[in-house]
């Protein structure tokens, strides 16, 4: 605790500008602040405006006076600042442009003052959006992180056998529709209706994490984080050498500590790479299981096998008729539409694979969750 209490007392001189700016906060407020804060990087300009607006700040009107004590005591002035931090902050703030807080007019409909923003300038993030894990700085892979950890995918669904009551639909239910009658003594009663149930569709992640994926096992392992949080049914893998399920390392509740657990649990992490060997493993000891039978399969990896071509071939050839889709993520793929691949693995793989994506960037990992549903 020693080491947190000049922060706690940083929130609290916050606190206390606000009050002298007519801003009803109390120390249960401060509380809640210094809670919210707890778990978050404390040089995050956007940490630190949301967790203090989300808790000292009840009305709209608040929020102008908000912003310009905000921008006044951690970027203009920051004397209430300890040294590094502000040093800290100054230099984000700088390089992200992270701050966009404009000084707010009286507007032509006769309010005072429009509430003012807090966030990331439109351009920039568009760029991030779109920029390639591989060309990131450490900051912006930092923000990355945090948008893909909100991100929520809509699993496949596919349509059963069994039946369930419906509104609307093709197919009558000549059971309900015949206890309805008998309850009204044989009167014609309305038709009911039923449709097939939709169940979810295994979702399979099998991710390269060889020394040549470097640059993005990381994020794409954080994808999968996020789709394991979406729904019940998905499993993930990891291979360099070897395959290695981490589906119960990613049921941890924070972030971190599934990340953390998933790298103890994958010994070949940056190391070689053997795609037909791991895909031929995945076949014998989970496909025959029924963990794929029917789901998608989405494959991440570069392509470069060091294996037998043959292995891979015939792993990939049960794969697609095990599953219901392949997806093959390749970051080499980038932006092109006219992308043929160049390695041997690829090359061996491509006639089994129904989808061929990129996965090289956060806006390309947005376009797998939205085609997901389109292959039930």
């Amino acid at each position: 605790m020693p080491e947190e209490a000049p922060f706690v007392s940083v929130l609290v001189a916050f606190a206390d500008q606000l009050r002298g700016e007519g801003l009803a906060v109390g120390s249960g407020d401060v509380l809640s602040y210094c809670a919210a804060m707890a778990p978050l990087d404390p040089t995050d300009l956007l940490d630190l405006y949301w967790a203090g607006r989300t808790t000292m700040v009840t009305r709209r009107d608040q929020v102008p006076i908000y912003d310009r004590v905000f921008r006044r005591f951690f970027l203009d002035e920051g004397d209430a600042l300890p040294e590094p931090l502000k040093l800290t902050i100054r230099a984000r703030a700088e390089t992200q442009s992270v701050l966009q807080v404009p000084a707010t007019e009286p507007g032509a409909d006769g309010r005072d003052e429009q509430e003012a923003r807090l966030g990331l300038v439109a351009s920039d993030a568009e760029v991030l959006r779109n920029k390639s894990f591989a060309a990131c700085t450490e900051e912006e892979l930092a923000t990355l992180r945090r948008v893909m950890a909100r991100m929520r995918l809509a699993p496949p669904r596919r349509r059963t056998r069994r039946m369930s009551p419906a509104r609307f639909g093709r197919t009558p239910d000549p059971r309900r529709t015949v206890r309805e009658m008998m309850r009204l003594h044989g009167e014609p009663s309305k038709l009911f209706w039923r449709r097939r149930r939709l169940r979810q569709r295994p979702l399979i992640l099998i991710l390269d994490v060889s020394g040549s994926m470097a640059d993005y096992s990381r994020h794409l392992l954080q994808f999968a984080y996020s789709a394991r949080r979406a729904a019940a049914r998905v499993e993930v893998f990891c291979f360099g050498t070897r395959l290695t399920r981490i589906t119960k390392a990613l049921e941890r509740r924070r972030v971190d500590d599934a990340m953390e657990q998933a790298a103890k649990a994958v010994f070949d992490w940056d190391g070689g790479t053997r795609i037909g060997h791991s895909l031929d493993t995945f076949v014998r000891d989970w496909g025959r299981r029924s963990v794929c039978r029917g789901g998608i399969v989405v494959v991440c990896s570069d392509g470069l096998d060091r294996g037998d071509p043959q292995v891979l071939a015939s792993a990939m050839e049960r794969l697609s008729r095990l599953s219901h889709r392949v997806v093959w993520m390749n970051p080499h793929k980038g932006n092109q539409l006219d992308f043929q691949p160049s390695t041997l693995g690829m090359m061996v793989a491509a006639p089994y694979i129904d989808l061929l994506l990129s996965g090289h960037s956060l806006h390309s990992l947005e376009e797998l969750a939205a085609v997901l549903p389109e292959l039930s």
